[in-house]
């Protein structure tokens, strides 16, 4: 087996381009934020949109940190998930699913803020026409399916908040959803959350911890450690799925 690295990621964070996003929230605080707190992997995942992540991307290059494109897309369930895809043909799949199931409610500023991405240098290279929160036409199941079938990463967001996760709009988890991993939130108590839900989930189950960041005081404020030889797409999918002697650890 491979020699394994430990590396330090947190995969839910959101930009300006998410409404509810601050006007902080955009890539140079980012990447840099991330540079100086020691993180080696970053997830973008703004509201129903991969724009600002691949932009992200595309400024960091093969530098730091690692960055891992999606989406936070919430379903017609009204649960939220996370979701990632590698290449660009993927994410132009992935973008136009979305697109696709998105409903066509104009933004209103004053009421949700703005939803712009922006580049290096904060110049507006888009923006999004309609609200980015809304539920797409897509159940839960649709959207890991989808995800699947195009090579991605699902991922139930923060699963131990009393609004839009899976245990409180479902209230159970579907014996036949496929997905990578469960995610808790920055402030859940693990050990409690196991002591009420833990026999809901598989043995074998991966928990990641995120910071789920829509402020800059908000950045950083998790961590799970990916254990893999090195930083790519594929072996972050593997340490999730604890294929290959890959795994993933919340300490």
């Amino acid at each position: 087996m491979a020699e394994l690295n430990r590396f330090r990621a947190d995969l839910h964070n959101h930009t300006f381009l998410s409404p509810c996003g601050d006007i902080g929230m955009v890539p140079s605080f980012i990447v840099d934020s991330a540079l100086r707190k020691g993180f080696d992997i970053i997830g973008i995942t703004d509201h129903n949109s991969t724009i600002q992540g691949r932009e992200i991307r595309r400024i960091v290059g093969d530098g730091e940190p690692f960055v891992l494109c999606g989406a936070e897309i919430t379903t017609r369930e009204e649960v939220h998930c996370i979701v990632f895809a590698n290449g660009e043909d993927e994410l132009d799949r992935l973008q136009r699913f979305i697109d696709d199931a998105l409903p066509h409610v104009p933004n209103d500023e004053e009421v949700f803020g703005y939803q712009l991405a922006v580049d290096m240098n904060e110049e507006v290279i888009y923006e999004a026409p309609w609200l980015l929160i809304s539920a797409i036409d897509r159940t839960i199941g649709e959207v890991s399916a989808f995800v699947d079938s195009i090579g991605g990463i699902f991922i139930p967001a923060h699963i131990d908040k009393r609004h839009n996760s899976l245990l409180s709009q479902l209230g159970f988890l579907p014996a036949d959803l496929r997905f990578d991993a469960l995610e808790i939130s920055a402030g859940c108590d693990f050990k409690a959350f196991m002591g009420s839900y833990g026999p809901l989930f598989p043995r074998d189950v991966t928990f990641v911890r995120s910071s789920d960041a829509h402020y800059p005081e908000d950045f950083g404020r998790a961590e799970t450690f990916f254990h893999i030889p090195h930083r790519s797409f594929a072996e972050v999918k593997k340490a999730l799925r604890r294929e290959d002697g890959r795994f993933v650890s919340l300490y």
